[in-house]
């Protein structure tokens, strides 16, 4: 016990403090992060430097991934990274029979801890992971497609700080409930009072299952797994089978960290498939899964919302992003931030913006009026210009994550008049790379072949001009999309009070999360941990938001012990 006491001491010295600027931050919604955005804050304190985070990297390449957990029954891998170079590594696969009840086994433990102790190993593990945020950069790199500067903040930093807004958020919801004894005293008149002592303990479902996805395993993981173990839950990682590296590094980080503390390491454990094997839908149904965070297809997360009936579901989906062009008093800004928004890694984004709705009179701007066609002329311009140069493409754009999306972006300039055809950027550090510039297509939303295809995600660097007859159709068509598709991200540019109030409404309506008239260096598909939600949980693009209390406090209990005094 001395022992426990002597770790969580020592735990909460390096940081309590952050987990108390953490929760005012949520309060506040002031910008605040721990964790450096630029590559050369690193190199000191333990920290890997560039040299030293790329040398990591390599050397798990093409070995064995060693993490001694329970019920290893074989070996499997196959990523290949979507610059072109196979990764070779190769997993432990887990016989869940065996590896289910092990993770049960150290849950008392975790739970007697508390809500504090829970929270303070979350942050060790999160130190620890960003000391080595250059050697995750390359992990979401090579599976994920993003350029280094993107995986370096997004795989890292960004997600990092999700993962401690996830941490603050569930040590404010199980703190709401006072720890310890609580004594009771009911008055009787002239009788003795009634007195009873109480007692009231945070606890955790059950396993918790977090199924990764390809395109932001960290940013995306980080949240659902955080939020779980620290409300008390093992963790089961599923990584999807694309991108397997960045989370297997955070297990083994989580792993050794637990052990270090007293805890069993068991807690947290990975759970990579073979090939073809699909073991997501069989691990979702186990009576001892309870939790389930998913991000990905709207098909595979309406089959979770169905059939893991005995699990607490999280998920984000896919929706259909719009942004309403009515006028602008910065007609440059305006091209110059969606251009960007467009293109940021190759549109693979839940937030890439992909309906433009802008009325076919045309729009009011600084510049004078601009009709739909020199709009959609000016906007595809722009976006050649910004990746013009194709050293700047790489960085901007990165790598298409697969061939679906290639796929997709290919098949959409037959959907309509084209206003910027899609290009080829070579990679010359990676020829094997495919990297595509955006496509712009130019649709009338009025006639029903072209609603059938903007009425549809399309995932990947593709975007629809959607002429429409006038802005109030467009704030109609916005409703119905996000009502029926969803959306994780709406974006609007107007001048008029009457019209910035009416998509206001639309959104608060429909609980869609919305930004007006950005035409600096803050763009539509970026969100800012411990300030910005990221989706909300109220439409059908995501049941969840990131995050907030109800992304935490359904994932614990609170239960009850009441002694006579």
């Amino acid at each position: 016990m001395a022992i426990a006491q002597l770790t969580t001491d020592r735990l909460a010295d390096k940081h309590r403090s952050t987990l108390d600027q953490a929760l005012d931050t949520i309060r506040t919604r002031a910008y605040w992060s721990p964790h450096p955005e630029h590559p050369k804050a690193y190199g000191t304190d333990g920290s890997l430097d560039a040299a030293a985070g790329l040398a990591a990297h390599q050397a798990v390449l093409n070995s064995r991934f060693e993490l001694d957990q329970p019920g290893t029954d074989g070996w499997t891998g196959g990523e290949t990274s979507p610059y072109g170079p196979s990764l070779g590594i190769e997993y432990p696969h887990a016989d869940i029979d065996v590896l289910l009840p092990a993770m049960r086994a150290g849950m008392g433990a975790w739970r007697d801890a508390g809500a504090e102790t829970r929270a303070l190993v979350c942050l060790e593990i999160l130190a620890r992971i960003s000391a080595r945020t250059h050697e995750f950069a390359h992990a979401v790199m090579h599976t994920s497609g993003q350029a280094f500067m993107m995986a370096f903040q997004a795989g890292g930093p960004h997600a990092q700080d999700r993962g401690l807004e996830a941490v603050a958020y569930a040590y404010a919801e199980q703190t709401r409930t006072p720890a310890g004894r609580a004594d009771w005293s009911k008055p009787q008149g002239k009788r003795d009072p009634l007195q009873l002592s109480k007692e009231f303990t945070p606890v955790g479902r059950g396993i918790a299952l977090m199924i990764g996805c390809n395109t932001f395993p960290t940013w995306n993981g980080y949240p659902g797994l955080f939020a779980s173990l620290a409300t008390g839950n093992p963790v089961l990682v599923k990584p999807h089978p694309r991108a397997v590296l960045p989370l297997a590094l955070t297990v083994r980080v989580a792993r050794e960290v637990l052990a270090e503390a007293g805890f069993d390491p068991n807690l947290v454990a990975l759970a990579v498939e073979r090939p073809g094997e699909g073991i997501a839908k069989t691990l979702a149904v186990r009576p001892e899964i309870r939790i389930i965070d998913y991000t990905g297809s709207t098909e595979f997360g309406d089959w979770l919302e169905a059939n893991a009936r005995q699990a607490q579901v999280y998920t984000e989906k896919a929706g259909v992003n719009t942004v309403v062009v009515d006028s602008t008093d910065d007609y440059k800004g305006m091209l110059a931030n969606l251009a960007f928004s467009l293109s940021l890694y190759s549109g693979q984004m839940c937030t890439t913006p992909q309906n433009l709705l802008i009325p076919r009179d045309g729009i009011t701007t600084d510049q004078g009026p601009k009709s739909y066609d020199e709009v959609v002329a000016d906007l595809a311009a722009g976006v050649g210009g910004l990746l013009g140069d194709d050293a700047r493409a790489n960085g901007i754009l990165g790598a298409l994550v697969n061939p679906d999306v290639k796929a997709r972006l290919e098949a959409a300039a037959g959907l309509g008049e084209v206003a910027l055809a899609s290009r080829e950027v070579v990679n010359p550090e990676y020829p094997d790379a495919v990297v595509r510039t955006p496509v712009i297509v130019k649709l009338d939303g009025s006639k029903p072949d072209a609603q059938a295809a903007y009425f549809s995600e399309c995932f990947g660097p593709v975007s629809f001009a959607v002429s429409v007859e006038s802005t109030k159709e467009a704030l109609e068509l916005l409703r119905r999309t996000v009502r029926e598709k969803g959306a994780m991200t709406v974006g609007a540019y107007t001048t008029s009070e009457e019209t910035e109030r009416a998509v206001e409404d639309v959104c608060l309506e429909e609980s869609a999360q919305l930004s007006l008239n950005l035409t600096g260096g803050v763009y539509v598909n970026q969100t800012a941990a411990f300030s910005d939600f990221h989706g909300s949980g109220g439409n059908p693009a995501a049941n969840a938001a990131l995050c907030d209390g109800a992304f935490v406090s359904n994932r614990f209990r609170v239960v009850e012990v009441r002694r006579q005094a």
